[in-house]
């Protein structure tokens, strides 16, 4: 039996982690949190609002499943990770802003990170068991969000409405904005980059409409394996709280003979400039990838309150960009300071504009 902590237990991944947990008579619910809504009886230990790791602090678990939102979750995944507990990460955005901090405290705590996200999961998969010097790169696929297939100029009068109205996947407010920006698919580059240690040169990413495959992998003698599935979240949640072994999740098998097609097209990079943006703070190293974080989570919270257009999330990430020294945070200390200064940069920017 695994005892299993979930942190953001009422948003989307938090809330299927709870289900999958319950219909597996090999894992146990041992605590729970949430940031604001209730969660009375959930599990035997819970709590809402405050600091994740003050729950953590208080029980001894075999898991912890981190889906708390955005730059929030950091400390978690560090406390994880100094402990050698097994993290299932949902949360992508602490490790692409704790970057280094997360590798060396994985390292001195020696646990495994399992990753939630259905693309990195179905890396992960792929490479199992694998050198990784039989490995020639990686290719995260994207859905292509709601706006696939628009310009630029088609882009500046989208609304919320329609940014929220993703094809394939159904996520919270916040990470379907990152999806329909492609935002999302930056932080998982960087993401794919400290989890597998792969530079950004052999990391790819295309446009897969169906969201069908969640990722391939390239070998260096041409072959590539790939990982397919309906879009359903539940399976890279049971993977991970699972591991090494597989559960039954109630997820349909593919049905091939259907006339199923797959599809792949490259990505419109001048429509959608937030996946270079990452890429750009990524390979720029220090803590440039926390300031791509900090500034887009700052301007997807205004575009969702009426008070960014669509476009001007990458205005405000990339003049966060163009400013920042990319000083490298030396402890969390550091790293929380930096996060701080960008989104008060960026919402002084948002309020001149």
């Amino acid at each position: 039996m695994k005892r299993v902590a979930v942190l953001g237990a009422t948003g989307s991944i938090g809330s299927q982690a709870v289900d999958v947990i319950a219909a597996s008579p090999e894992l146990e619910l041992a605590a729970a949190s949430s940031g604001s809504r209730p969660i009375d009886g959930i599990a035997p230990e819970t709590q809402v609002g405050g600091d994740p790791v003050d729950l953590l602090e208080r029980i001894e678990v075999d898991v912890v499943l981190n889906a708390v939102v955005g730059f929030a979750g950091v400390r978690a995944t560090l406390w994880a990770l100094e402990r050698g507990v097994d993290l299932a990460l949902a949360n992508k955005e602490s490790l692409v802003a704790a970057g280094e901090l997360a590798l060396a405290a994985w390292k001195r705590g020696g646990g495994r990170i399992l990753p939630v996200d259905s693309e990195h999961s179905a890396i992960f998969q792929c490479l199992e068991g694998r050198d990784a010097e039989n490995v020639n790169s990686v290719v995260l696929t994207a859905s292509g969000g709601p706006f696939r297939g628009r310009s630029r100029a088609e882009l500046d009068e989208a609304t919320q409405e329609e940014a929220l109205a993703h094809p394939t996947w159904n996520m919270g407010p916040k990470i379907t904005i990152d999806s329909a920006t492609l935002a999302n698919k930056g932080l998982e580059v960087i993401e794919a980059h400290f989890l597998f240690g792969l530079p950004y040169d052999r990391i790819e990413v295309v446009i897969q409409p169906t969201s069908v495959v969640h990722a391939l992998v390239r070998f260096r003698d041409g072959a590539a394996l790939a990982h397919l599935g309906y879009p359903d979240m539940r399976v890279p949640i049971s993977f991970a709280l699972n591991y090494p072994d597989r559960a039954p999740t109630g997820v349909a098998q593919l049905d091939f003979a259907s006339g199923l097609v797959l599809e792949f097209e490259p990505v419109d990079g001048q429509a959608f400039p937030m996946l270079g943006l990452a890429r750009r703070a990524g390979e720029a190293g220090g803590s440039c990838a926390c300031v791509f974080n900090a500034a887009n989570e700052v301007a997807v919270a205004a575009f969702l309150a009426g008070r960014l257009s669509f476009l001007g999330i990458p205005e405000v990430v990339e003049h966060a960009l163009d400013t920042a020294d990319g000083a490298t945070a030396e402890n969390l200390d550091d790293l929380i300071a930096i996060d701080a200064r960008v989104r008060r940069a960026a919402e002084r920017g948002m309020a001149l504009a």
